[in-house]
């Protein structure tokens, strides 16, 4: 699978990119390679993290035509979505990203990530509900390589709450995947 994860600086996309190969690579058996691009502005500007996972060998470690799509800005959708595979997933922050209407073959899901993680009392577990919402929508790689993934990558004072993050983002995918 070829995955973009995009926003803007300061949103811990990349982090979410990192976790998620992690994840991926070495707690559910699979292969992953991360590339990463940022604007000039760094926190603020434009970034987006470039993921593949694959059962088998990844021989080219860079996106030729992207199956998933994460879109955390509107600047991010609007500057990815047109190279989003015709038959690909989009998944979007409900509440930052105004998408057109997609494409008939593009499945569409959309989260409000922030506002949850307003509610939870720090914007800063964001990714970790896009994060968690991605998994569950898509099947990558389950929770629990997900969780043991987290650790180290985040400040052990807010472990907890990271992983309620992702929870929470998990439960929303599982419901707007069953839908």
């Amino acid at each position: 699978m070829e995955i973009r994860l995009s926003g803007f600086g300061g949103q811990g996309v990349i982090r979410m990119g990192v976790i998620l190969g992690r994840a991926a690579s070495m707690f559910d058996g699979k292969n992953a390679t991360l590339t990463q691009s940022f604007g000039p502005e760094a926190r603020g500007g434009a970034c987006s993290a470039q993921l593949i996972v694959s059962e088998s060998e990844i021989l080219y470690p860079y996106l030729t035509a992207p199956e998933i799509l994460v879109a955390m800005s509107q600047e991010a959708y609007d500057k990815f979505e047109p190279g989003l595979r015709k038959d690909g997933i989009l998944l979007t922050e409900q509440d930052l990203v105004r998408a057109h209407l997609p494409r008939s073959s593009i499945k569409a899901y959309s989260v409000p990530a922030t506002r949850i993680a307003e509610q939870m009392g720090n914007r800063m577990f964001a990714n970790m509900v896009m994060l968690g919402f991605l998994a569950a929508v898509t099947g990558i790689t389950g929770r629990d390589a997900l969780h043991k993934a987290i650790p180290g990558f985040v400040p052990d004072r807010s472990l907890d709450k990271n992983l309620e993050a992702l929870d929470r983002g998990w439960e929303l995918g599982l419901e707007q995947r069953a839908a």
